[in-house]
């Protein structure tokens, strides 16, 4: 009777596990999809097709990013093969080349805006009119910030009270002009260039937002609804073969990390990262890091869940990111994690982009 009481409570938690681990989704970050525009930004309309057709031949859920942030925040299931397609900027080419193919699968979709650059009725970028055209199709309009700005960067001799309040107001009235214009307000950002610190995810949290970075992962369970990952889709990582490990990942069960504020200071430019991990699903053995530009690095296990991994040299002023990537031991795939880093050059002041 005890064995079989047993039996029946390890399948249970067992069920409950997977459950639990299978709340994740992959989220992808396009810019322009266009043979004219830079290719560090761009995939060709080729390439979108391509990626589209393997996502519909593949069975993969392409859901709206709303219905995955609300999954997470509630701790609702998230099918497996869950994928979300997001577009930074709100270029043209989303409009005229993306958002045809887009429609023929009938994939749903989310552009995240800036105000200002739609004020500014620049060339390469969509009107309101056209935004307006497309949420009334389905798309998410989402925000961006109001003029795509750095914005954990002070201004010169401001306080920390001050800057903060010049970003509150910042995505605040962003998400005002969205609204008043769409008529949606899913108080979802994602930070312009991939930057955020922990006093703006607190700002975020505090008022209701969720934030999306530009680390890469898939979103789920563990991860946190300030520091959503994506995985950036451009460039050399454009190529379907690679990107299809990364539509197949899995949500890396980071239990916590220190230190949890990506923008580092006073000279530690070789952060050391301490993960915390549920282990239940890990063969340890084979987690392979990567520091972004040095190369691969095996991590230091330091007790049975906790492993840390620092740079050997200096990561560099901008930005940059920790990788580590771990097979599971009953799924297809790889758990992945990428914790992103910004930082000042030495005197402090930021590299001109």
């Amino acid at each position: 009777m005890f064995k079989n009481i047993l039996i029946t409570l390890l399948v249970l938690f067992s069920l409950s596990l997977q459950a639990f681990t299978a709340r994740a989704a992959v989220i992808l970050q396009y810019h322009h999809v266009s043979e004219h525009t830079p290719a560090i930004t761009s995939v060709t309309p080729t390439q979108f097709k391509e990626q589209m057709q393997y996502l519909a031949d593949n069975d993969f859920i392409v859901t709206p990013l709303s219905q995955v942030v609300d999954a997470i925040r509630n701790q609702k299931p998230i099918a497996e093969n869950t994928v979300v397609i997001t577009f930074d900027d709100g270029y043209k080419s989303i409009a005229e080349t993306a958002h045809p193919i887009l429609k023929e699968y009938g994939f749903p979709y989310t552009l995240f805006v800036s105000i200002e650059p739609i004020k500014a009725k620049y060339s390469e970028m969509m009107s309101w009119k056209e935004l307006i055209e497309l949420s009334k199709e389905g798309a998410e309009i989402a925000n961006h910030s109001w003029g795509h700005e750095h914005l954990i960067r002070k201004l010169a001799g401001e306080s920390e009270l001050h800057w903060m309040s010049r970003i509150e107001t910042n995505i605040l009235k962003t998400e005002a002009e969205i609204s008043h214009a769409t008529g949606q307000n899913h108080k979802m950002l994602a930070y312009p260039y991939g930057e955020y610190n922990q006093a703006l995810e607190d700002m975020l949290s505090r008022n209701g937002f969720v934030g999306l970075g530009q680390q890469s992962g898939a979103a789920g369970a563990y991860s946190s609804l300030t520091a959503l990952p994506r995985f950036p889709v451009a460039g050399v990582y454009a190529d379907l073969a690679s990107l299809k490990v990364k539509m197949h990942s899995l949500n890396m069960p980071v239990l916590s990390i220190t230190p949890n504020d990506p923008e580092l200071k006073g000279g530690n430019w070789r952060p050391e990262l301490r993960v915390t991990l549920d282990m239940n699903d890990i063969y340890p053995h084979q987690m392979m890091c990567f520091i972004q530009g040095q190369g691969a690095q095996k991590p230091l296990w330091l007790s049975e869940n906790e492993f840390s991994i620092r740079a050997e040299f200096d990561v560099p002023p901008g930005r940059s990111r920790y990788n580590c990537t771990v097979p599971s031991k009953t799924k297809s795939g790889y758990y992945w994690f990428s914790q992103a880093w910004v930082r000042p050059k030495d005197d402090g002041s930021w590299r001109k982009e």
